[in-house]
């Protein structure tokens, strides 16, 4: 009995320090904040009764991402099909690189609702990469597992969100200035 309990230490050591980015994620994911905790609430439940089958040394943190998501795309019907996203052949060719960030047109909005805005806006498939990898900080590699497909993928979704992200950011840098400019005449 005791290695039972052992193991339910083990898994609360692990999983509390993740509870906050769960939740920021799983709200992202449900735009609704009682949703986002039982969502969290059902991966933990989830996460513990399957912890016998994680592979000590591997990654927790993508275990328990993978698992949140997971459960968000069997909860939800419908959101398979909106997680398909076209691939615009100019996407591919035009793909350039540029010393603007999200990060930094975010600033220059002055604005969190914009960027919030702006974040709510790009398809599914494209708004969970940027918030794991800019919000969450996690590995490509972190991405993959998670998400389950390619690190490419991952990588091809990233620089699609963020020039999405980018221009929209942009338009709301255009727009506030076009708004000031009205001001003054």
């Amino acid at each position: 009995m005791k290695a039972a309990s052992d193991r339910g230490r083990e898994f609360e050591n692990l999983a509390l320090p993740l509870l906050d980015p769960l939740y920021n994620f799983a709200r992202w994911l449900t735009y609704d904040t009682a949703e986002a905790e039982d969502l969290v609430q059902e991966t933990c439940a989830k996460a513990l009764r399957g912890f016998d089958a994680f592979t000590p040394g591997t990654d927790f943190r993508a275990w328990m991402f993978r698992i949140l998501r997971n459960t968000f795309l069997t909860s939800r019907t419908g959101l398979q099909a909106k997680l398909t996203v076209p691939l615009d052949p100019e996407d591919e060719v035009s793909a350039t690189v540029t010393w603007e960030t999200p990060e930094m047109l975010a600033l220059a909005s002055a604005t969190r609702e914009a960027l919030q805005d702006a974040l709510a806006a790009l398809p599914p498939a494209y708004r969970e990469v940027v918030l794991l990898c800019d919000v969450e900080e996690m590995k490509y590699a972190e991405i993959a597992e998670v998400l389950q497909v390619p690190i490419g993928t991952v990588m091809s979704r990233l620089a699609r969100g963020r020039k999405l992200l980018r221009e929209a950011l942009a338009g709301e840098r255009d727009f506030v200035a076009r708004k000031e400019a009205n001001k003054r005449r």
